[in-house]
């Protein structure tokens, strides 16, 4: 028992040292800087830059931990969302919401690849089950993104 737990332990944390290895790539390449450069310039007002902040969110989290990628992009990116018109709550929980996909989204997904780990499941044999879940969570985010008074109804 000592054993699996030791290489079950090793899989994980090296899945994880990856993904930090990862969020030191991008922030040594000024990647964060080109994305929010770019976020910035594009055409169509808040709509648009929600449904580009994303896109871009799930790739994040797919590849990145959550922290680190908050501290990369989130300081970038919550001024431009301020203006263009979009609530630092509403921005906020859109970005933890898509961050939380990407996390498990297959085939990238670093959470996915753990929990795989920890249920001693074959990645390839994981993804079928995991579609429904994926669907309604990318229903759900859509449903936040559209309706804003879901994320900041209650405040003030």
């Amino acid at each position: 028992m000592l054993t699996e737990t030791a290489s079950l332990s090793g899989a994980i944390l090296f899945i994880i040292g990856t993904a930090t290895g990862m969020a030191w790539g991008l922030t040594q390449s000024g990647f964060s800087r080109s994305l929010a450069a770019a976020m910035t310039g594009l055409p169509g007002g808040s709509t648009t830059f929600i449904a580009v902040s994303i896109i871009a969110f799930m790739v994040l989290g797919s590849v990145l931990e959550g922290i680190p990628a908050i501290v990369l992009f989130g300081p970038l990116l919550f001024p431009i969302a301020q203006a263009v018109g979009v609530h630092e709550v509403h921005y906020a929980m859109i970005v933890i919401l898509a961050m939380g996909i990407g996390l498990f989204a297959p085939p990238f997904g670093v959470g996915y690849y753990a929990a795989c780990a920890v249920g001693r499941v074959d990645p390839a044999e994981g993804v079928k089950p995991i579609l429904g879940y994926m669907l309604a969570l990318l229903i759900g985010l859509i449903v936040v993104a559209a309706i804003p008074w879901i994320s900041i109804g209650f405040i003030k």
